[in-house]
């Protein structure tokens, strides 16, 4: 069989199965009683060049390795049968392809020779996505039990050679790093093991650049995503042979899966892009399938907000939530999210040690409720969103005095505490607990339709192993039953409640994943909101997550969380490159500075739809020290672009570089204005008009200071330009 590159429909050929996106092809052999070997993936190929491809050289790779007969290799599966064997050996037994939702499936199954067991691998493209999602569904028809002790979602060879890697890292506060490598012999493993959050220490997205050090701009890149909420693996294995063998999958590591006969295990999503245009290329690709395929409501401009966090912690009251929705109303902002904080009569929430699970008001701090505050809002015109974490629970509450069977825990051993020494994760294997957590969100918005907005956090990782829900011999099932129960619940708040605006969070940047966007809107980039230290954790999550995602808030200064003092120009234009918030307390906010906020919450709402449907090219990575980062989106018609620029550094006579722009029509002329002006004067470029060709040959000087007063002046400096097409 042989899909046409060109229109993705079946065509009779040899064995070959070619996948295809408008940009990018994916040949395997899918020959009937042999292995399924991938051969290809790179730039689309056309119909000549699949008919030359078998003179190329090129090597075929097993596309999904088993363990067993050649155990020295890394493997995609390995299971014990129910008769003890250990070994697998797969073999093509059909290829089908079918159309649902708009998308395009191609299924290959395999069988074992000797045990009923079989594999579906899975290819989906969609119509004008350059993104090709892989996933596998292992199905036992043995007349017993199989443990599943390895299951990949996909594997992929790819050519040794000048192969280097761009993966994220960081910590609480620090997420989002970027480290740069390139791959060498022997294995590189990025993994999660948090159970509940999986985005803080890494990520499950990586970029693989084909021709030497990665360049934003230019070069073969290959990008992969795994979209999943739960603990994870990435492995790349470069032994003796010609190719870096990369597998990606749930963490296998203290989760053997018992796989009852007739039931199927089915593996999250892989996703995969390629691009001749670098590292911003892939990110253009993985933002357009994110928005249109993963992320929800990926398509709806995202509001400007107040979130109450940082601004009063826990010390929520009705005058001062009053205060606060009248400030950002004033300032032209459109929803305020009260924080932490507002519930718990038994144990009233004044620390985060206590009434997590009675999500009831606290009637002393809110006398008129929530129905009060939505009230409020609406008298000021915007929207009203609340702060809730549902998976969790305190000792001191109500639920766990009544349920203390309903926490993850280990058999004869006493609970592990988090947050405050009294947080615990509840078990959402559990049915029970299931809906519970339901139950929280559908009396919310059951009791009070007017909510518009949920912050969903999650502020604690599986502390112990141990399951109370599940049977003993089951007891390696509780990381992915987790997750399972958690998808089981989110399906059931969607299908209720489909145009509720909800953000992942998980104790900050904990929940950066496309395992969870297509429940929700958005995920809180960090709980750090340091503009500067914003710039570098921004610029690495932009990899694979496109503005709108990225909650990015002005917060005050003195900054929370570094105790850096920055000014509030480069703080707004910061913010202003994700989905722009605030963090902060207005009432301590100086009127000049209001004023400021009030201006650039006006010129988002300008440029919103470039920022949050644009087209990103990073220019001038923070990352390569040279003082300052860049960064653009551009319109998809190319006929309005948004330009950053941000110093990172500051030196007396400091040279920075001259930033070239990209992505703009070369024969259209641009007029440029500067958003955010403080200077006295403008720069020489405001209301000039330029060719996209000279701005893309030449770029535009950026001064390194501000025309301001001596005693306002500080070392940053920052620009927002504002590009139209005439």
């Amino acid at each position: 069989m042989l899909f046409s590159a060109l229109t993705g429909g079946l065509e009779c050929s040899a064995e070959r199965i070619h996948i295809s996106t408008p940009s990018t092809s994916m040949v395997l052999d899918g020959s009937k009683g042999s292995p399924l070997y991938i051969m290809y993936y790179g730039a689309a190929l056309s119909d000549n060049e699949m008919n030359s491809f078998g003179d190329s050289g090129m090597w075929a790779q097993n596309a999904y390795p088993v363990y067993g007969l050649h155990p020295y290799n890394e493997s995609a599966l390995a299971m014990t049968h129910a008769d003890g064997n250990m070994t697998l050996d797969m073999e093509v037994a059909d290829i089908e392809r079918t159309s649902t939702d708009g998308a395009d499936i191609t299924t290959v199954t395999l069988q074992d020779k000797v045990y009923p067991v079989t594999v579906k691998l899975n290819y989906k493209t969609y119509p004008g996505e350059d993104v090709i999602e892989t996933w596998s569904e292992i199905t036992n028809k043995e007349k017993g039990n199989v443990t599943l002790t390895q299951f990949a979602s996909g594997h992929l060879p790819i050519r040794v050679g000048d192969v280097w890697l761009s993966s994220l890292y960081g910590s609480w506060g620090n997420e989002g790093r970027i480290e740069t490598e390139p791959l060498t012999h022997g294995m590189k493993v990025i993994q999660n093991k948090d159970g509940v959050r999986n985005s803080h220490s890494a990520h499950s997205e990586v970029m693989i650049s084909l021709d030497g050090k990665p360049q934003e701009n230019t070069g073969r890149v290959i990008g992969a995503a795994l979209a999943y909420s739960g603990n994870y693996k990435l492995r790349f294995d470069t032994n003796s042979g010609d190719h870096h063998l990369f597998f990606a999958g749930i963490n296998e590591e203290n989760s053997a899966y018992h796989l009852k006969k007739g039931e199927t295990f089915t593996t999250p999503h892989l996703a995969l892009t390629f691009s001749k245009e670098g590292l911003s290329g892939a990110s253009r690709n993985f933002h357009k399938w994110g928005r249109n395929h993963m992320i929800a409501h990926g398509n709806t401009p995202r509001k400007v907000l107040l979130n109450s966090w940082e601004g009063v912690y826990f010390n929520i009251n009705e005058a001062g939530m009053s205060q606060m929705m009248n400030d950002i109303a004033s300032m032209g902002g459109e929803l305020f999210v009260m924080d932490d904080g507002w519930f718990g009569d038994k144990y009233p929430r004044k620390g985060g040690d206590t009434a997590l699970g009675d999500w009831i008001v606290d009637t002393e701090k809110l006398p008129h409720g929530i129905q009060g505050l939505i009230d409020t809002a609406e008298k000021n015109g915007i929207k009203f969103g609340i702060w809730i974490e549902p998976e969790m629970v305190n000792s001191k509450s109500r639920l766990y005095e009544k349920h203390p069977e309903y926490i993850i825990k280990a058999a004869n051993r006493e609970p592990v505490m988090g947050r405050g020494g009294t947080q615990m994760v509840l078990d959402l294997a559990n049915p029970k607990v299931q809906d519970i957590v339901f139950e929280v969100v559908d009396t919310l918005l059951t009791n009070y339709p007017g909510l518009d907005y949920i912050k969903w956090d999650a502020n604690a990782p599986v502390m112990n192993h141990g399951s109370q829900y599940q049977t003993s011999d089951n007891q390696s099932h509780l990381y992915i039953d987790y997750h399972k129960g958690l998808a089981k619940v989110l399906d059931r708040i969607r299908a209720k409640y489909p145009d509720i605006t909800i953000q992942a969070c998980g104790a900050g940047g904990g929940r950066a994943n496309y395992g969870f966007l297509p429940w929700f809107d958005e995920f809180w980039t960090s709980d750090d909101t340091d503009a500067l230290q914003r710039v570098y954790l921004q610029w690495g999550h932009s990899y694979f997550f496109p503005p709108l995602a990225m909650a990015s808030h002005i917060s005050a200064s003195p900054n929370h969380q570094t105790r850096r003092s920055i000014p509030i120009k480069y703080r707004i234009d910061v913010a202003m490159s994700g989905r722009l918030g605030m963090e902060i307390q207005p009432k301590d906010m100086s009127e000049e500075d209001k004023d400021i906020c009030r201006k650039a919450i006006s010129e988002y709402k300008q440029i919103r739809p470039v920022v949050q449907f644009g087209d990103i090219y990073r220019l001038l990575s923070p990352y390569d020290g040279k003082g300052a980062a860049s960064m653009m989106m551009v319109s998809p018609e190319k006929d309005e672009a948004v330009f950053y620029w941000w110093k990172t550094e500051a030196f007396v006579n400091q040279q920075l570089p001259k930033i070239r722009l990209a992505g703009l029509d070369p024969d259209k002329t641009y007029v440029v204005t500067e958003l955010n002006r403080i200077d006295k004067s403008p720069m020489r470029c405001e209301g000039k008009e330029f060719t996209g060709r000279f701005l893309m040959d030449n770029g535009l000087e950026m001064p390194s200071s501000h025309d301001i007063d001596y005693h306002k002046r500080t070392e940053y400096a920052s620009r927002v330009l504002h590009l139209k097409a005439k």
